[in-house]
């Protein structure tokens, strides 16, 4: 069984949610990596972006990569754009299974309209600018996305498709 279990995908997509559940199931811990960031730096993610850029989150999540990689027995929820950023897909894969939780860009829609959770990239978008800009990143990272071990339909009985595929694996 792998010692690290990484979930990818959109944001919106369930990681955490699912990721706590999972890790529940399989008696692992569960770290969301956005969460461990803003702990660190002690400043949120959208202040974060705000204050000091995307460049440097994205520096800052390649870090956390590395400093889980001593971690065992844990499910990590990443953010939604670690793995397309610098060679951090393959900083991933190397350190345990990468899991792609994949939804459509209507059920991302959907569940991020509704979404308390701030989101940087589409802070102040109309209903219809976000469906364009969740269909335009999605297409810019579903080539890293799909480089996952495993990819998961997002919709549905994710939790025990999940633990069972790993399980098999």
């Amino acid at each position: 069984m792998h010692s690290r279990i990484y979930l990818i995908g959109f944001m919106g997509s369930g990681k955490t949610t699912h990721g706590k559940k999972i890790a529940r199931m399989m008696g692992y811990d569960f770290l969301d990596m956005d969460e461990w960031i803003s702990e660190k730096e002690g400043k949120t993610i959208p202040e974060i972006f705000a204050g000091e850029g995307e460049a440097r989150f994205r520096e800052l999540e390649t870090a956390a990569i590395k400093a889980t990689d001593q971690l065992k027995q844990v499910v990590i929820a990443t953010g939604g754009g670690l793995p397309c950023h610098g060679n951090n897909m393959q900083l991933l894969k190397a350190s345990g299974l990468t899991i792609y939780l994949k939804l459509t860009p209507e059920a991302l829609l959907s569940r991020l309209k509704e979404s308390k959770t701030k989101r940087p990239l589409l802070e102040g978008k109309s209903e219809e600018e976000m469906s364009a800009a969740i269909r335009e990143m999605l297409t810019e990272r579903e080539p890293w996305y799909s480089q996952a071990d495993m990819t998961i339909d997002g919709l549905g009985r994710v939790n025990e498709r999940v633990v069972n595929a790993i399980q098999r694996q």
